[in-house]
């Protein structure tokens, strides 16, 4: 069985994805959920996250996750939008070849501040450029080119050299992990005098755990430990290692819990372990079955990521995904069709299934459906704050679903227009988000 997708079919599903596929981070321009009126543009005032710099919507909302590093000193504001500018839209190559020719430049000035002996401004520089190596992968056209494991390696390089010469309290360690080891640093808060409770922070399918320093430098100003890992999926441990993401994600933090417990300083009854973005469906599944971690709390929280998705895809698809169980062939066969005249799904795809292990699009929706909280959900006895935004695009609805099926101590975190916190994991927010959780988190580690 076969379809044929006309031009009509491909404008109104590229409109689709462009307004928001689950899958992807950020937060898209109709995020907010604005109603539909007549009204004019100079009558109804564009949102602030719209910035309306970018052909691509979801770039657009990567480019605002960059902005928003400027809160812990890993980009600059003129760096990022200079960046910008030089993007051009239907060039596939062009969003990593020029976040790699800014990265090259700001690593360039710290290695000259660094033989003039000035380690502090080497320090800074090396902290951003390695940001922006990060940013050249965020959007990639080709997961499995050369360019993006030598590009891993100099954000990993340029991140190394900054935490000595800023003097910030972390180290490379390599976590044993089913016959290897993931790479990930562990933070000594400086204020800890004997053991102190540690902060596990897991990232989603997208953004690097190097990218949330400022959690980090809001964890150890409060006198928490943290460790952070490349885990499978993500960061070097996909791009290097070829760990791809997993459903059963207890076997992901058993043995980082196992490690943590060995690091002196670490209170081993106050462990919290935070989860974003996709992350916030890959924790409560590692809760359910490891009983050491004392507070959860997915942002936003996820019950079954596989239905989130796929109410997603079956919006913007709809002729596509009834071909998904009938004929598996046919559907790789549109999805290539689709992939071949329009940009973001031909790079959604291939990101997905690289970062899944899988090799077709029928194949990743398939695994996709293996993300589900929803048998184990009752098995979380840790409590657990559940986070969320009134402008969650890529998982709406999920956060109050999962809430409500939790039998543990709980609490719900909603954040709104009121406090700017309403985007995808508080993007651009970060001074709200790390005031309300960390109020939250005091209380009960």
């Amino acid at each position: 069985m076969g379809i044929s997708l006309d031009r009509r079919s491909l404008i109104q599903a590229s409109l689709g994805l462009t307004g928001g596929l689950a899958l992807l981070r950020g937060s898209p321009a109709s995020a907010a959920g604005r109603p539909s009126t007549n009204a004019t543009a100079a009558e109804e005032p564009r949102p602030w996250w719209e910035l309306g710099l970018m052909a691509d919507p979801i770039m657009e909302s990567q480019l605002l996750h960059f902005l928003a590093g400027t809160y812990s000193a890993q980009s600059d504001i003129s760096e990022v939008l200079d960046t910008a500018t030089r993007i051009v839209a239907g060039d596939d190559w062009s969003w990593p070849n020029e976040w790699v020719r800014t990265a090259d430049r700001i690593r360039a000035m710290g290695d000259t501040s660094l033989a003039r002996r000035h380690p502090i401004s080497a320090g800074n520089a090396y902290l951003r450029a390695a940001n922006y190596y990060r940013a050249a992968l965020i959007h990639h056209p080709e997961p499995t080119h050369p360019s993006v494991v030598a590009t891993g390696r100099k954000a990993v390089d340029a991140y190394n050299k900054a935490l000595p010469l800023l003097r910030i309290p972390g180290t490379p360690v390599r976590i044993p992990y089913e016959g290897t080891t993931l790479p990930g640093y562990f933070f000594r808060a400086p204020s800890a005098r004997s053991i102190a409770p540690l902060l596990i922070f897991q990232q989603g399918r997208d953004a690097w755990p190097e990218e949330s320093k400022y959690v980090i430098d809001a964890a150890l100003a409060r006198g928490y430990h943290c460790l952070i890992v490349h885990a499978p999926g993500q960061g070097m441990a996909i791009r290097e290692q070829g760990l791809p993401f997993r459903h059963d994600w207890e076997n992901v933090i058993r043995p980082v819990v196992d490690f943590a417990l060995c690091i002196a300083g670490v209170d081993s009854r106050r462990i919290a372990l935070l989860g974003w973005s996709m992350g916030g469906a890959l924790v409560p599944r590692a809760a359910a079955f490891e009983r050491r971690i004392k507070i959860l709390i997915p942002n936003p929280g996820v019950l079954n990521w596989g239905d989130s998705s796929f109410e997603q895809f079956n919006m913007y698809f709809p002729e596509v995904m009834p071909l998904l169980d009938s004929d598996p062939q046919a559907f790789d066969a549109a999805m290539a069709q689709l992939m071949e005249q329009v940009f973001l799904y031909r790079w959604y795809m291939k990101d997905s299934m690289s970062k899944h292990g899988v090799s077709t699009p029928s194949a990743l929706l398939f695994e996709l459906r293996r993300f589900n909280n929803e048998p184990v959900v009752h098995r979380i006895r840790c409590r657990t704050l559940v986070m969320d935004g009134t402008a969650e695009a890529f998982s709406q609805g999920q956060a109050q679903l999962l809430f409500d099926a939790l039998e543990c101590p709980k609490d719900y975190m909603l954040f709104t227009a009121g406090d700017t916190g309403l985007l995808h994991c508080q993007e651009g927010a970060q001074a709200v988000a790390n005031h309300r959780m960390f109020d939250w988190l005091d209380e009960y580690l």
